[in-house]
């Protein structure tokens, strides 16, 4: 027998792809839509005929607090309301790449069940009771493969549930899905060897980000209510921003971790987070009453125990519900200026805040550089052996570019080809491996800076007039919006969180507009990175882009954070309406 021109690890993507392909039920495939014809996707669920009229009216349904009232009251059956969203993730799968799992039986079995208890007993299984929920590439199921973007976990089953299944279990959810991510988890793309690249519905020459790319694709096109992605330094909020979602990250071991896959495991200093992505704050706060009510810390060890707060969410400390509260907003990180729609909607987010009464200040910048490089070090303290690692078990080579390569460009028909002199990549001299004393520097450096940051942040008691410090900033998660695949850098706006771990929610503001949104002429720059993003904007390229912003609270602080969020978006919703804007 002649051994196979292809290597052994390519024939395993091959299977893997084929078997999602035999995943998808024959009656749910759509005619493929070139990307050059049909760029923005997000009007195909109600166009292609799979769904009927009211599987539109429950996909189209955001409010996650809606469906769950039309569920526990049977108005709705989770089976078809499962059966709704499991259409609508296949379509917008065909149309994104974003799935990585689909197993509808299981899911639709799990649907009948729940709907049979809310029969005979006449209450709801859990605060969750019927609600499908997809989940990042991440969090194991048993009797599933966790691949997580590398061709090692091609094969690999796993024995039993990660402790979030456990409880969205526990919780009455119908998981049905999982979805893309990039190989390493470390980019703000979303690609790998497995499964290849995920597309931003919006526009699909751009990319949804990452490393919840697949999870920021699904949510957009209303194929999951509610999705659960990671973040170690922006992998929730950078998809949400460039998809138009809400997301929150929490500080470190607020929500449970334990049993999911993930890089660079062992590495605590700066940890990766789990958060909701969904396309209203309610459904934010539905997953955060429900995990957080559930107890994790009786499950995960690491969890802290902290039940849901009501003071906090009272803003027991920030004035109270129905106070003046004080924002700062961050116009400029001192690492790269934000493109113009971002300052737009910064304005547009001050102007509505003063407008419901609200004091606004701008954030003074504090070590931001020294915070940065400090991260950054903590990240590849292994000198890339946990990736070289992970690639050897299966032959795979690591990815060092996630900019698409000639072939992927002319299959998949991008209108848009990169020619710019930086680009985010892993080629190069591999980064300098730091022994165990060197590593507890870098974190005895970590929390200095800490201490450093809370003390600037609680001296702004000086400067807000509330005789508090600054209640929460408002940045940029992102410099720009999403922009063309392999193009994603780290301008830092999120990375700075994870390092400090404050928790951070993301909102949508607006879109970009080309005859509002025009360049700014500059002649100076921060760095080569700043002046890379700063060419990088083209309004005709950009057109129709969410544009996103992040709120940033103390650690810990979840319930206040949320209810800040609330605060922001109902005021940026009054503004626009007063000033007919969408």
């Amino acid at each position: 027998m002649e051994p196979s021109a292809e290597p052994e690890w390519r024939l395993l993507c091959a299977r893997k792809r084929k078997d999602l392909q035999d995943s998808i039920p024959t009656a749910w495939r759509i005619p493929h839509a070139p990307i050059h014809d049909h760029p923005n996707v997000l009007d195909v669920p109600g166009t292609c005929g799979i769904l009927n009229k009211k599987e539109l009216i429950i996909t189209e349904t955001t409010d996650v607090n809606v469906i769950l009232e039309k569920l526990k009251t049977a108005e709705w059956s989770s089976l078809e309301v499962t059966t709704a969203f499991c259409k609508r993730a296949v379509v917008a799968h065909q149309l994104t790449n974003c799935c990585t799992e689909i197993f509808v039986d299981r899911a639709l079995d799990r649907a009948r069940y729940l709907d049979e208890t809310l029969a005979k007993t006449g209450k709801p299984v859990g605060p969750l009771h019927g609600l499908p929920v997809s989940l990042k590439d991440q969090f194991t199921i048993k009797g599933l493969e966790t691949v997580m973007g590398y061709v090692s976990g091609v094969g690999q089953y796993a024995d039993k549930d990660s402790v979030l299944v456990e409880m969205l279990n526990q919780c009455g959810a119908v998981l049905y899905v999982r979805t893309n991510v990039p190989q390493t988890l470390m980019w703000g793309e979303t690609h790998n060897h497995v499964f290849g690249r995920t597309l931003n519905p919006y526009n699909r020459s751009l990319t949804p980000g990452g490393s919840s790319g697949g999870e920021g694709a699904l949510v957009a096109m209303k194929g999951s209510p509610l999705g659960v992605g990671t973040d170690i330094g922006g992998s929730l909020r950078i998809p949400s921003t460039f998809c138009g979602l809400y997301t929150l990250r929490p500080s470190y071991a607020r929500l449970p971790y334990y049993g999911a896959a993930n890089a660079l495991t062992g590495q605590e200093s700066i940890s990766s987070v789990l958060g909701p992505m969904t396309n209203s704050l309610s459904g934010v706060k539905e997953f955060m009453t429900a995990i957080i009510g559930a107890k994790p810390w009786n499950l995960d060890p690491v969890v802290i125990r902290k039940p849901w707060d009501e003071d906090e969410w009272n803003l027991s400390e920030h004035g109270g519900v129905g106070g003046q509260l004080c924002f700062a907003i961050m116009w400029d990180n001192g690492v790269v200026k934000p493109h113009p729609p971002l300052i737009r909607a910064m304005e547009m987010t001050k102007a509505a805040l003063e407008k419901a009464g609200h004091k606004v200040i701008d954030w003074e910048n504090h070590r931001h550089l020294e915070i940065y490089k400090n991260a950054e070090t903590i990240f590849v303290a292994d000198g890339n052996h946990d990736y070289k690692t992970e690639c050897a078990k299966s032959g795979e080579p690591l990815i060092t570019t996630m900019v698409p390569t000639k072939e992927e460009e002319v299959a998949e028909g991008y209108e848009y080809e990169p020619q710019y002199p930086f680009v985010k990549t892993l080629v190069g001299d591999p980064p300098e491996h730091r022994n165990a004393y060197e590593l507890w520097r870098l974190h005895d450096e970590k929390r200095e800076l800490r201490k450093s940051y809370l003390d600037h942040w609680q001296n702004t008691v000086n400067r807000t007039g509330t005789g508090r410090p600054v209640d929460a900033i408002i940045s940029p998660a992102v410099a720009h919006t999403a922009v063309p695949h392999g193009l994603v850098t780290d301008s830092f706006y999120t990375t700075l969180c994870n390092a400090l771990d404050y928790t951070t929610s993301v909102f949508p503001v607006t879109h970009v507009h080309p005859d509002l949104d025009r360049r700014h002429t500059r002649h100076k720059f921060y760095n080569y990175e700043d002046e890379f993003i700063y060419k990088l904007y083209e309004t005709n390229i950009f057109e129709g882009c969410p544009v996103g912003l992040q709120l940033i609270g103390k650690t810990l602080e979840e319930e206040a954070v949320l209810r800040m969020t609330y605060i922001v978006d109902d005021a940026l919703r009054e503004w626009k309406t007063t000033n007919n804007l969408n």
